[in-house]
């Protein structure tokens, strides 16, 4: 009980004394004495190893063609010039040589039928000319007799038969030019339909031709994934014409970084960056930045915070060294200030007033705005080139009474 009553008084003496220092501490203002001192900016982040330009490998064969995966490569397998990536089967076109070659029989004999009928029907014409042609000599020479050799009614009867044998000449003579025409567009007809078949067999004939993929180039592989990310597997259904994978070009590499916008601030190219791959320190790499996106954006519907994209060259020593690949995940080091001797202020400190930047001083007492000259500004600490000397008091947190 007496040591429960001691520490009660105990507590409430410190509670007495904190009070009565209180006002003390509140009005004394936090500052910073400025000293010439070492000063790194740097920000972290990670991205993938990417290949600055690829050959996509596409599903062989004439546009739209369907056919199967019978096989493949794996995902990330070296391959040289020549060699097979993938091998595919087309049943639909096998179906459909197959049909095009009865289709192309049936329209031979088709030909071979109306050309049969044009000969018949020509040869029959002919006969009927010939012998309209006799008749014809024969009335003639009686129509022309004298009264005294034949006698007059057959006379008549030639002339009449005559007039009957022009005429069915001239008949004739159309009907064997209206055959010749109507037999040559009849065979027009089967001949573009000949040629039609004789199309679809060639594509289906091509098509059975490009069931193999091979590398264009020495190269790794990267499968690429679907729209629901899944990559191709066996027996899986393509159009000739899609992307089945990537042949990225290994002797020009770079990684691709994500940066919080928060933490963007002075990255530009010609940055220094320190790249090593996740879970590998030892493997280090020393490159440069080469590419800043123009603005910043979120990465994923699920994460609304916006990165800004990054690229930096990766050196091609150090790749094949340590045989990194395409599609590795990197972490990266972007060193924006690295100086041995400088005057740094924390950023809590800083006042942007209008088209400059800020500080408060703490002189005699009193504290004065004293503008400044910004180098690398970071998310926390921010470089100073101009406007402070070594022994500066920057007011960090100020009592405002005493503020001017």
């Amino acid at each position: 009980m007496n040591r429960q009553l001691r520490l009660r008084a105990g507590f409430l003496m410190v509670a007495m004394v904190l009070t009565g220092c209180g006002h003390g501490v509140a009005d004394a203002p936090v500052t910073l004495t400025m000293r010439p001192a070492p000063l790194v900016i740097a920000v972290n982040a990670q991205g993938t190893l990417k290949a600055t330009s690829s050959t996509p490998l596409m599903v062989p064969g004439p546009m739209w063609s369907q056919r199967q995966l019978a096989a493949v490569v794996d995902d990330g397998g070296r391959v040289k010039k020549g060699d097979v990536v993938a091998r595919f089967t087309a049943a639909q076109s096998k179906q459909d040589l197959s049909q095009a070659m009865l289709d192309l029989t049936r329209n031979k004999l088709a030909r071979e039928g109306k050309q049969a009928d044009l000969v018949e029907t020509r040869g029959k014409l002919g006969v009927d000319l010939a012998e309209v042609a006799s008749q014809l000599a024969i009335a003639e020479r009686y129509a022309h007799a004298t009264i005294e050799a034949v006698a007059r009614n057959q006379i008549l009867d030639a002339v009449q038969d005559q007039h009957y044998l022009d005429t069915k000449q001239g008949i004739l003579e159309w009907r064997k030019d209206q055959s010749g025409r109507r037999g040559s567009a009849e065979l027009s007809v089967v001949d573009a339909k000949q040629a039609t078949l004789a199309l679809k067999a060639t594509q289906a004939r091509d098509n059975l031709d490009a069931l193999v993929l091979r590398a264009p180039h020495d190269g790794i592989v990267m499968l690429k994934a679907d729209w629901t990310g899944q990559k191709p597997q066996v027996g899986a259904s393509f159009y000739a014409g899609s992307t089945l994978a990537d042949l990225p070009d290994l002797d020009h590499l770079e990684v691709e970084l994500q940066v919080p916008q928060v933490e963007a601030q002075g990255i530009h190219p010609g940055v220094t960056v320190e790249l090593h791959p996740l879970g590998e320190p030892q493997q280090q790499a020393r490159t440069t930045v080469s590419w800043v996106a123009a603005a910043s954006s979120p990465i994923s519907r699920q994460n609304p915070v916006k990165y800004l994209a990054i690229k930096a060259t990766v050196p091609m020593a150090e790749a094949r060294k340590y045989g990194w690949l395409p599609g590795m995940q990197f972490a990266a080091r972007i060193v924006l200030a690295d100086a041995k001797s400088v005057f740094s202020v924390p950023n809590i400190a800083l006042d942007d007033h209008g088209q400059s930047v800020r500080v408060r001083l703490e002189k005699g007492g009193r504290m004065v705005w004293q503008e400044i000259t910004l180098g690398v500004r970071g998310a926390a600490r921010s470089e100073v080139t101009r406007g402070l000397a070594a022994g500066d008091r920057v007011v960090l947190v100020a009592n405002k009474e005493k503020s001017s």
